[in-house]
């Protein structure tokens, strides 16, 4: 059985502000429930936010927790202007600046932001 993967889901803390700010970034909102919303990506995946709270009694998990998870998100453009285009959208739309872009040892060009809820997300060229 392939691996199918539809929807990547964020556990968020205000659906209004996420919401707002993945429309900013492009994503073309689908479902939107109070407690579920959904995006439509390029290439026919999806991304969907829950709050933190239904997140977690969804997984049966407690919905304590800080630090770095070992995930991030990475969004490939084709230039380092687009990279710069995408990063100041994220800035004015509630996100933070976490490493600002720049040239990579690899040839490429890229820099990392955060989410209004620290989710991470690198934005770069792939070369």
């Amino acid at each position: 059985m392939a691996l199918q993967v539809t929807t990547i889901m964020l556990a968020v803390d205000d659906m209004a502000r996420s919401k707002k700010f993945y429309v900013a970034l492009g994503a073309k909102l689908g479902q939107d429930f109070p407690n579920f919303a959904s995006f439509e990506l390029d290439g026919g995946s999806a991304l969907g936010i829950y709050p933190v709270a239904h997140a977690a009694g969804d997984a049966g998990v407690s919905p304590e927790g800080t630090g770095f998870r070992g995930v991030s998100f990475h969004h490939i453009v084709d230039t380092t202007e687009e990279v710069d285009a995408v990063i100041d959208t994220a800035i004015s739309s509630g996100g933070a600046i976490v490493k600002p872009a720049t040239a990579a040892q690899w040839g490429g060009y890229f820099g990392y932001i955060a989410d209004p809820d620290g989710h991470l997300w690198k934005i770069a060229t792939s070369a």
